[in-house]
């Protein structure tokens, strides 16, 4: 009999923005391969797709504002408390800061401090704070398992020539934060081998949310910018965070997967 070494059969995992545009996707690729997932978000943003693991238990949504660490104490403690045993975080969350004057500025130049310091908090503090929650319950079942997702912009500086003026910028502090979620994937990594808990981070490159205002001709320069010739969709995330979250890579810490088309190879 053939073994799937993908399989997350009576796998456990707490996903923290699992209802997002590229985290649901990911969810689902975890929930088709046999895990049960503890999703605390704001929103439940789950289309009918979902219904059948929502009623069989193997997908459970609960409310959590995770900006803060009262909340995710209390999420954390319920997804235990749910699951029983947890074998795989998935630190997927951002949040972004509250806007002034009804924007989050971008520019060098002009972003305030609570912009700048609104961002990193939403970026990777809340990483820190969800890996810090999960760690007592990891050392006492003896091990476990936390994939922390990049960006490719934690990799290469923007190319602002394909944004223009018309483009919102990437936030500086997004890819400033976003790089330290690389480097602290490594150092967790490192921390943490000697209580067997893997640590690896999961990379997307350009993965637009393409509607109906979406700008093509942008879109079309950013697809430039890749090997590929053209952006990601969601479900090729699926292969990454299985590899990760699965026994597939169970000799792999440390390790940064980057899925991007090639984008950051040249």
């Amino acid at each position: 009999m053939t073994r799937n070494i993908f399989s997350m059969e009576n796998k456990n995992v707490i996903f923290t923005g699992g209802t997002g545009f590229l985290g649901s996707a990911m969810v689902k690729a975890l929930l088709e391969n046999g895990a049960t997932v503890f999703v605390p978000a704001r929103t439940d943003r789950y289309d009918d797709s979902f219904d059948e693991y929502k009623k069989s238990g193997k997908l459970i949504f609960e409310s959590y504002d995770l900006s803060t660490t009262e909340s995710i104490k209390k999420a954390f403690a319920r997804g235990i408390e749910l699951l029983k045993r947890v074998d795989v975080l998935v630190n997927c969350a951002v949040y972004p800061p509250k806007p002034i004057d009804g924007k989050i500025e971008f520019h060098l130049d002009t972003t305030p401090d609570e912009i700048w310091e609104g961002m990193i908090d939403g970026v990777i503090h809340s990483v820190f704070r969800c890996t810090r929650e999960i760690l007592p319950h990891f050392k006492a079942n003896g091990g476990g398992n936390i994939v922390n997702i990049g960006s490719m912009y934690g990799m290469v500086a923007p190319d602002f020539d394909i944004y223009g003026d018309t483009v919102a910028w990437n936030h500086p502090a997004y890819s400033t934060g976003k790089a330290g979620i690389i480097q602290y994937t490594r150092y967790c990594a490192s921390a943490l081998a000697r209580h067997n808990i893997r640590v690896n981070s999961l990379t997307p490159g350009a993965f637009p949310n393409i509607g109906p205002n979406t700008d093509m001709e942008f879109i079309g320069r950013l697809s430039a910018k890749a090997m590929l010739k053209r952006t990601g969709k969601p479900e090729e995330l699926q292969g990454g965070i299985l590899l990760l979250c699965s026994d597939a890579s169970s000799y792999m810490t440390g390790t940064n997967i980057v899925v991007d088309g090639g984008l950051t190879q040249w």
